[in-house]
C-alpha cells in the first residue's frame, strides 16, 4: 500500500471515528472558526458569518478566558471574507465550459495555449524565490516589457514591471498602489491587446485564498486602474490564479486548486465572452454546482485533431497505452474528487446519521483506488517495455514529437479541445540597468569627500555646517573627506561649501567640533526654515515652537445608513482611502490615520456622495 493510500485511510479513520474526540480537544473559539471556514468554502456565507461572529464575541469579551486581541483581528478578517462572498453573489457569471483537466502544480502552466518556450523557470534574475504556486515567469522571446511577480524583502509577492530600453532593461518597479496589497499577487498576464491585466491576489477584496482580478489600462492617466474581482465562478474560496486568453481569442483559461489533491490543480477552458452577462445567484448549492465548472457546451469540430507522428503498429501501441495510463489517472482523480466532496459535506452537516452515511461513502470510494492504482502501475510498466522495444527494434521516430503527442490530453470528444504541453524556455537572462544608489545624507568623514548632486534644502527645520567660501572651485582633496558636501554659489559668484543636513540643533552642534578638528577652525552653523536660510537663533526658536505645537493626525468615523455595514461599502472606502486602515467600531467604521485634514475631508465628501452614512473627522494623536 502506498504512502498516499495510507494517508487517506488515516484521514478517513479520523473523520469516521475520531471526530467527536478531536473536537473535544480544541477550544470553542477554534471550533467555531473551523466551522465558519467550512461553511464559507461551500458558499454558505450567512451561516459562516454566524459562526465567525460567535467566535468574535468570545474573544472580544474581556471577562472571557478566550479574550485575545490578535484573534479578534484574525476573525474580523474572516468575517470580511464572508461578507465579500455575500456581496459577490449579486454578480455571478455562467460561462460555457469547453474543457477542464487536472495537472501537477509543478508544470500546469505549460499546458496553456501560449507561445512555446516562453515560460522561464524560477529562480531567475527577476524572481529569486519560487512560490507555492508561482513556478515560472512568462517571457516570450520578442517581449519588450515584462510584468512579473516577485517577493520583496519581507517575503510578500508583488507585481513589478521592466521594459527594454535601447540595450538594457529598466530597473524593475512596482506597478502602482492599486495593484499592491499587504499580501501576495501572482501571475500577471496581459490581454492580447495589452489593455487588460489579469492577476491573482490574496490581499485585495476577495472571498479567500487567491482570487482573480482584472485591471484596465487608462490612456488618460497612463496607468493601470483599480482592479476588480472577476467574481464567481472565476474566484472562489479556494485558490484561483493564472487567467489568460488563447492566442486566437477563442478561449479563456484559468487554474484553481478547488476540489483537487494538494499536488494538483485544475485548468478550466471557457468559451471567450466579450460581453459577459452577470446575475444574482445566492443559493449555496447552485453556487457550489457552478464552481465545479462541469462541461457545458458542445462545439462543432471541423476535423479531428491530427498528428504528424508516423502511423504504424508500434507507435499506435504506444499511444494506446498512453491513453490507458491517462484514463486510469483520471479515474483516480475522479474518485479523489468525489471523496473530497463528501469530506466537505461531512464538515458542515450536524446529523450523526448523515455523518455516518458520508463516512461510508468515503470508505467505499477509497476501496476502489488500490485496484485502479495497481492497474496504473502495471500500465506504466508496459509503457516502459514498449519504449525499450523501440530501442531494440530500431523503430525510426521523432522522440520529441512522440513525447509531445503522448502528453496531449483530449478532455472532451464533443468539445474537441486539446491540451498540448509546451516546452519550458531557456533560463532567463536580461541585461538590467543598475539602480542609482540612494545618497546617504548622514554626516561622516571618509577617505574622499562626497558631493551631493541635489543641493535642495528640504521643507521643515534644517541645519548645516558652513566650512568655507572661496572665489575658485574647491577640489575633493580640499574638503578632507567630509560627507555630504553641498556646493552652492552666492549672488556674487563665490563658491560656498557646507556639510551635513541636520533636523535638530543639538545634532548639528554635536558635530561642529568634529568639522573644526578636521582642519576647518572657522566652521560655523547655518539654519533654514522650510528651505529659506535664517539666523540660527530664529531657526532654533522655530524649532522649539514646532515641537511644542501638536502635530495632528486625523481619522474618519462613519455611522452607516440604516446601521448596516456591507462589503461593497467597505471596499469603496478602501479604494478611496488606499493604504489607510478600515476597522469596525461600535457598529460603524473608523478609517485612518490621515496625515492632513484635507485627506480626511476628501473621504467625508466621498461618503456623502455615495450615501454610505454620516461621517465625522476626529483628531486622534499628538506628536
Amino acid at each position: 500500500m502506498s504512502r498516499r493510500q495510507i494517508f487517506f485511510l488515516n484521514i478517513i479513520f479520523l473523520l469516521s471515528f475520531g471526530a467527536l474526540q478531536m473536537h473535544a480537544q480544541v477550544s470553542p473559539v477554534d471550533s467555531l472558526v473551523s466551522r465558519g471556514d467550512s461553511l464559507r468554502r461551500v458558499y454558505r456565507f450567512d451561516q459562516s458569518l454566524e459562526a465567525y461572529n460567535k467566535a468574535l464575541d468570545m474573544v472580544s469579551d474581556t471577562s472571557s478566558v478566550w479574550n485575545d486581541s490578535t484573534a479578534m483581528a484574525a476573525i474580523s478578517d474572516l468575517i470580511l471574507l464572508s461578507e465579500n462572498g455575500k456581496s459577490m453573489t449579486g454578480f455571478v457569471y455562467k460561462p460555457n465550459v469547453v474543457a477542464r483537466h487536472m495537472f501537477s502544480k509543478d508544470d500546469f502552466f505549460l499546458y496553456y495555449p501560449l507561445k512555446d518556450r516562453s515560460w522561464r523557470p524560477t529562480p531567475n534574475q527577476l524572481d529569486s524565490v519560487p512560490g507555492l504556486y508561482s513556478k515560472a515567469i512568462y517571457v516570450p522571446a520578442e517581449a519588450e516589457s515584462i510584468y512579473f511577480s516577485a517577493a520583496d524583502k519581507d517575503g510578500i509577492r508583488n507585481i513589478y514591471m521592466t521594459e527594454l530600453g535601447d540595450s538594457l532593461w529598466t530597473v524593475p518597479e512596482l506597478i502602482n498602489e492599486h495593484l499592491t496589497s499587504a499580501s501576495d499577487e501572482i501571475y500577471p498576464m496581459l490581454s492580447s491587446d495589452g489593455k487588460s491585466m489579469y492577476f491573482a491576489s490574496k490581499g485585495l477584496y476577495g472571498v479567500g485564498g487567491y482570487d482573480l482580478y482584472v485591471s484596465q489600462w487608462d490612456e488618460d492617466t497612463g496607468d493601470w486602474s483599480v482592479p476588480v474581482n472577476m467574481g464567481f465562478p472565476y474566484s472562489s474560496p479556494a485558490n484561483d490564479f493564472l487567467l489568460a486568453g488563447s492566442e486566437d481569442g477563442g478561449y479563456t483559461l484559468f487554474a484553481s486548486d478547488r476540489d483537487c489533491p494538494k499536488d494538483s490543480v485544475w485548468i478550466y477552458v471557457l468559451e471567450a465572452d466579450n460581453m459577459p452577462v452577470r446575475s444574482e445567484m445566492s443559493d449555496p448549492d447552485e453556487l457550489s454546482d457552478l464552481a465545479r465548472l462541469e462541461l457545458s457546451v458542445s462545439m462543432d469540430v471541423a476535423e479531428e485533431v491530427k498528428s504528424d507522428i508516423p502511423e504504424n503498429a508500434d507507435t499506435r501501441r504506444y499511444m494506446d497505452k498512453m491513453a490507458q495510463v491517462r484514463s486510469l489517472r483520471d479515474s483516480i482523480s475522479a474518485y479523489e474528487d468525489k471523496m473530497q466532496e463528501y469530506r466537505d459535506r461531512y464538515a458542515v452537516v450536524e446529523s450523526e446519521v448523515e455523518k455516518n452515511r458520508l463516512a461510508e461513502l468515503i470508505l467505499k470510494n477509497e476501496s476502489y483506488i488500490p485496484e485502479i492504482q495497481a492497474s496504473l502501475e502495471e500500465a506504466m510498466k508496459e509503457l516502459q517495455e514498449i519504449e525499450m522495444d523501440f530501442l531494440f527494434s530500431g523503430v525510426v521516430i521523432d522522440a520529441d514529437k512522440l513525447l509531445v503527442e503522448a502528453e496531449r490530453e483530449v478532455v472532451s470528444e464533443d468539445a474537441g479541445y486539446v491540451f498540448a504541453k509546451m516546452t519550458l524556455g531557456e533560463p532567463l537572462h536580461l541585461d538590467i540597468e543598475r539602480p542609482e544608489p540612494e545618497f546617504d545624507y548622514s554626516f561622516r568623514i571618509l577617505d574622499t569627500a562626497q558631493f551631493v548632486t541635489d543641493t535642495t534644502i528640504p521643507e521643515g527645520i534644517a541645519y548645516q555646517i558652513q566650512v568655507f567660501s572661496t572665489t575658485i572651485k574647491a577640489s575633493e582633496k580640499a574638503l578632507k573627506g567630509l560627507c555630504p558636501v553641498f556646493e552652492t554659489r552666492s549672488a556674487s559668484g563665490r563658491y560656498i561649501y557646507r556639510v551635513g543636513l541636520f533636523n535638530e540643533y543639538k545634532d548639528v552642534l554635536a558635530n561642529l567640533n568634529t568639522v573644526k578638528r578636521a582642519g576647518f577652525r572657522n566652521a560655523y552653523i547655518v539654519g533654514y526654515v522650510d528651505g529659506k536660510e535664517m539666523s540660527v537663533n530664529k531657526v532654533r526658536t522655530e524649532e522649539k515652537a514646532r515641537k511644542e505645537t501638536a502635530v495632528e493626525l486625523y481619522r474618519v468615523s462613519i455611522i452607516p445608513t440604516g446601521g448596516v455595514v456591507d462589503s461593497a461599502m467597505i471596499e469603496g472606502i478602501r479604494q478611496q482611502s488606499a493604504g489607510k486602515d478600515v476597522a469596525r467600531h461600535d457598529g460603524g467604521l473608523v478609517v485612518g490615520p490621515f496625515n492632513n485634514k484635507s485627506q480626511a475631508v476628501a473621504l467625508v465628501e466621498f461618503i456623502e456622495v455615495m450615501r454610505y452614512g454620516d461621517a465625522t473627522i476626529e483628531v486622534i494623536e499628538n506628536n
